[in-house]
């Protein structure tokens, strides 16, 4: 059975993210002082009394508008309602109650859910704030004053949220998750991909440059397997970026690739590789992420011919050189076009960058490279390989004992890396090779 799951909404800037962060735990959603900085359902887990269950922040509603962006965000609060057991209306004390607050009301009353309202910024303990009576005037469930900056009345408010939910209705994390991050620059299609492999509007997709700010998680499964796939922001280049919320998303969309297990690389298949996918792909090879560089918008190349995908993919692989390893899949997340094939290559690239190799293997594959390609020497002083074994996974990480580091040239390791690649595959994860001499201390 899946975990319970509550929906946070309520009008813009009422502290409905603050108060999310504060019960997950984590700084999840981006908190700025800034109308409509959350536009698309973030999900986070909440553990209270013993009972682990999941919360959904919503986008700020606003009821009658007709500005194309907000209606997307209500409609994302819409589906995080539909989708809820219970749901937390929060509103903001010091600003009373709003036109908007009432509009919100009304949409929850028809929903037919418990709905709990919490009074916001009630940052004071020790009296009773007379301004949240004319809060009663909503007419919709329970009232709790809450501060999410400061957490006072929270505790209240999980009980409630405990009393609706079903029995029994805790799932522990999946061990044979997979967590998949998408990454690129903006409108590289990152959101697309998203939606047209759940198969619903997930996300906000929007031509409009930084729509997505969040990294957003969304759970998949299929014949393949099970994966959490994190949607993030695009990245733009450090001069580009002057808004502080941009600034968040960035730093968002790092600590996505960090968390990730695969990371999907998205190009534009009409702009080839540019220097900002040079440099978000060396975010993701520095993490020792295993990595599928996707090639979008294929459907948008015109006069293709035979040679012409070969060709493209020659032109991706020379701008990304470094990750020579990484498989190259072309793909239209509009049309849907191969967006299928991505699973086996997600799966193949986890499995290679989680591999062990045992010690007997490596050295026999030592032993014969270095008697094809003698090591090499200075001033008359030849290196010295006494044996290799794997450290660890995720990346693979190999140790190689000598006599003398200094003589272990960077050309002398790639050849080590290449052969041991050519043997043993390691497809789409990069390797790390640390050299030790006789008398380091092993880790």
């Amino acid at each position: 059975m899946a975990k319970p799951l509550v929906a946070i909404v309520g009008r813009p800037n009422v502290g409905k993210s603050m108060l999310f962060n504060k019960l997950t735990g984590r700084r999840v959603s981006i908190v700025e002082d800034t109308p409509g900085v959350t536009r698309d359902r973030i999900y986070g887990d909440c553990e209270w009394c013993g009972r682990t269950f999941s919360l959904v922040d919503t986008g700020g509603i606003e009821p009658g508008t007709e500005n194309d962006m907000l209606k997307f965000m209500r409609r994302q609060a819409e589906i995080g309602i539909e989708l809820a057991d219970c749901i937390v209306m929060v509103v903001d004390v010091r600003a009373g109650v709003t036109a908007a607050d009432q509009d919100v009301a009304t949409m929850l009353r028809k929903s037919g859910k418990p709905v709990a309202l919490a009074v916001n910024k009630c940052d004071s303990i020790g009296y009773v704030n007379a301004d949240v009576f004319e809060f009663y005037g909503l007419g919709i469930g329970d009232l709790f004053e809450v501060s999410a900056v400061h957490g006072h009345g929270t505790g209240d408010l999980l009980d409630w949220c405990l009393e609706q939910f079903p029995e029994g209705g805790d799932e522990e994390e999946d061990d044979d998750l997979i967590h998949v991050a998408i990454v690129g620059k903006p409108n590289v299609g990152k959101s697309s991909l998203l939606n047209r492999i759940l198969g619903e509007e997930r996300v906000i997709v929007s031509n409009v440059a930084g729509t997505t700010r969040d990294a957003i998680d969304s759970y998949f499964e299929n014949e393949t397997g099970k994966y959490c796939l994190i949607d993030t922001a695009g990245m733009r280049r450090k001069s580009k970026v002057d808004d502080i919320i941009e600034k968040y998303s960035n730093m968002r969309t790092i600590s996505a690739i960090e968390r990730a297990d695969v990371c999907l690389i998205l190009v534009d298949a009409n702009d080839g590789v540019t220097d900002q996918d040079t440099k978000i792909a060396g975010l993701v090879h520095e993490a020792g992420k295993a990595a599928i560089i996707v090639v979008n918008k294929w459907d948008a190349v015109d006069d293709k011919e035979t040679n012409t995908m070969r060709d493209k993919e020659l032109d991706i692989r020379d701008g990304l050189s470094y990750m020579s390893y990484a498989p190259v899949v072309f793909l239209s997340a509009l049309t849907g076009q191969r967006v299928d094939k991505l699973f086996p290559v997600i799966q193949e690239v986890h499995k290679q960058n989680t591999s062990r190799i045992t010690t007997g293997a490596l050295n026999s594959i030592l032993a014969d490279a270095t008697a094809r390609v003698q090591p090499p020497s200075d001033k008359g002083r030849r290196l010295k390989i006494y044996y290799m074994t794997q450290a660890g996974t995720k990346p693979p990480h190999f140790v190689i004992f000598c006599n003398d580091a200094r003589l272990f040239h960077f050309s002398y390791q790639r050849y080590l890396e290449n052969q041991i690649r050519e043997v043993f595959g390691l497809k789409g994860t990069p390797v790390r090779i640390t050299i030790r001499q006789k008398g380091d201390k092993e880790e």
